[in-house]
């Protein structure tokens, strides 16, 4: 029983509250109050939530192929690279001989190396066989030959790079197992914590692509408005907000592109320009897959909507 005194009644009287513990106060309160809808920032995430939810219904039956679609489009630009050299042999080897200063031997083992590498690293990731070996190996054929053929310090290059090694790290983090050996005495990482700091790093290294479109090419208004919704994207994917919806946005802005920018088909089989389009065409697709990867697997444990779960 709670009894209270009452200004101007006698102490010694006393009553039953029907609300001890205040409830029923009219007056506003200090704490939580709910959302206005009529807030521009409440219906821009009224609209985002609408988007994720359209994302989410249509995506329904791709979604069981979504992992087999996105491996294959990061490891396509490795059999493209594969079939090329050896369609293109004899020229290989002379510009690794004339221009890089290969002896003979070295030249043909570094193109042999690196076409069996890619053919059978390639084969084992879309097998899911070996993943981890098969990641590694590719990582490997991406540093060799950026040192090799001499485009590791061309920046172009370099950040289309790191955008395929960012797609080849969510392939990684997609099929990571859990190690049963450890060391005694030597903490270890769970595979939780593990597959939260490749996602991370995944995310951050897939959108460096998407600089390289900024730095290069001719300015004009179209190019300035998809630069400046492309970046909106590329941030929100990296710090983990919104990570599906933005990296869906960005597969399709980059489809789109990659079709219009890098169609390398409508040019004659003997116009040098042929290879280089064909060469950005299918590391784009690479970093596509790696994109829809992320749609499907999420952006992990260190990402903004993650962390929005948890309050």
């Amino acid at each position: 029983m709670t009894s209270r005194i009452n200004i101007g009644r006698p102490a010694s009287t006393s009553y039953h509250s029907p609300d001890p513990h205040g409830f029923a106060n009219s007056q506003p309160s200090t704490g939580y109050r709910a959302a206005n809808p009529d807030h521009p920032l409440e219906r821009i995430r009224a609209v985002a939530k609408q988007v994720e939810d359209a994302i989410e219904i249509y995506s329904q039956p791709l979604k069981p192929h979504l992992p087999t679609i996105g491996r294959f489009l990061i490891i396509v630009t490795f059999y493209e690279d594969a079939l090329r050299i050896m369609t293109q042999w004899n020229d290989q080897l002379w510009y690794l001989q004339t221009h890089r200063y290969f002896y003979p031997g070295i030249s043909h083992l570094f193109l042999l190396l690196n076409v069996i590498t890619m053919l059978v690293a390639s084969s084992a990731v879309i097998m899911k066989r070996y993943t981890e070996y098969a990641v590694i190996g590719l990582l490997g054929v991406v540093v060799i030959q950026g040192f090799g053929y001499g485009l590791m310090f061309d920046l172009t290059f370099f950040l289309r790079n790191l955008s395929v090694i960012g797609g080849l790290i969510m392939v990684f983090s997609e099929t990571m197992i859990n190690k049963k050996k450890s060391f005694a005495g030597i903490p270890s990482m769970s595979e939780t914590d593990r597959k939260k700091y490749f996602l991370l790093a995944g995310r951050v290294l897939l959108i460096f692509l998407f600089f390289g479109f900024i730095i290069q090419g001719k300015w004009s208004i179209g190019r300035v408005f998809m630069s400046l919704f492309g970046l909106a994207a590329c941030t929100m994917v990296a710090i983990g907000f919104k990570a599906k919806w933005s990296a869906t946005f960005l597969v399709i802005l980059l489809s789109v592109f990659n079709v219009f920018a890098n169609n390398w088909w409508s040019v004659h089989s003997a116009h040098p320009q042929r290879d280089f389009l064909k060469y950005d065409f299918f590391q784009t697709l690479s970093i596509v897959g790696g994109l829809i990867l992320l749609v499907n697997i999420g952006p992990g444990g260190l990402s903004v909507d993650e962390k929005k779960k948890t309050y």
